[in-house]
């Protein structure tokens, strides 16, 4: 083989890895629910692809896809490990989806805050196979192959994937309801109003905040209408003074980012069902802020 030929293999292969990376980085960002440890994947699948023997792969984009699912899984299991001794609520890494409108274009609700989540109760197997099958619409057979397993047991690890989602989380309301009410909420939360937020919780309401451990940042739960409300209340006049909102897109949801100077010490985040807000996710550990702020659409935006 010449060098020429050497220099138009490598074109060819870092053609085919770039024209594949946005699916690549939706489907390990849904698996894992870290930006960060997403893209030290693609950089692993990247380095592993250069080195493939790519003469014998007929499908570049699915043989990729491949590689990073089960770079990905392996990435989980050694994540929920170090979830295990994280210091508070663990929390999805919130993601600009009006900065990177493919993340958010398939189906929808596999990006969600809230469904990544819950898919964090999930065996890495089990939430790979429901991303690929929800989130991107691959055939059974073909996870099956991703997977290594049996299209009969592929099928087992989505259904119960959805069943465990349905059990967690029932219907939802429309874009906007969802916008309606987290506006009313800020509103209430803001003011410190106990009524109006009792008004706008729904019984069984929960709070994650996720700060990594740093100081002020609630490092349990807090669940209930009453408790969620008066926790609330209290927490108004040492947060929201002199602090400035702004209305973003999160995973293809609408969401607040809370900044005081030029400096953002909050992304909240609601989910919504026709009893009202029953979820409430303050991302507060700035290792999962700045990758937002800094995205490029919302610097543009900040000009």
């Amino acid at each position: 083989m010449h060098a020429g030929d050497d220099v138009d293999s490598l074109e060819k292969a870092t053609e085919d890895f770039v024209a594949a990376r946005p699916r690549l980085f939706g489907i390990a960002y849904r698996v894992l629910g870290s930006a960060a440890e997403a893209e030290d994947v693609l950089q692993e699948a990247w380095m592993r692809w250069q080195k493939a023997d790519r003469a014998g792969v007929v499908e570049p984009a699915a043989f990729l896809a491949t590689m990073t699912t089960r770079l990905s899984i392996n990435t989980a299991q050694s994540a929920r490990v170090r979830r295990e001794t994280y210091v508070g609520p663990w929390l999805p890494e919130p993601v600009d989806t009006s900065a990177d409108p493919q993340l958010g274009a398939e189906r929808a609700e596999a990006v969600e805050l809230a469904v990544l989540h819950l898919l964090e109760k999930l065996n890495p197997v089990e939430r790979a196979a429901y991303v690929l099958r929800e989130a991107f619409d691959y055939p059974y057979g073909q996870i099956a192959e991703i997977l290594e397993t049996s299209q009969a047991n592929t099928r087992q690890l989505v259904s119960r994937a959805r069943k465990h989602l349905a059990a967690e989380r029932g219907e939802r309301v429309g874009a906007a309801e969802h916008r309606r009410l987290l506006d009313v909420f800020l509103t209430a939360a803001r003011t410190g109003d106990l009524r109006a937020l009792e008004d706008v919780l729904a019984a069984d309401v929960v709070s994650y905040t996720d700060g990594g451990g740093m100081r002020g940042a609630s490092r349990v739960p807090v669940v209930g209408r009453p408790r969620v409300a008066k926790y609330l209340v209290a927490f108004a006049p040492r947060f929201w003074p002199g602090s400035r909102v702004r209305r973003v897109e999160a995973n293809g949801r609408p969401a607040v980012l809370v900044q005081v100077g030029e400096d953002a010490v909050a992304l909240l985040s609601v989910d919504v069902s026709p009893e009202g807000i029953d979820r409430i996710m303050w991302v507060m550990n700035p290792a999962k802020l700045s990758p937002y702020v800094d995205s490029p659409a919302r610097r543009a935006g900040n000009r």
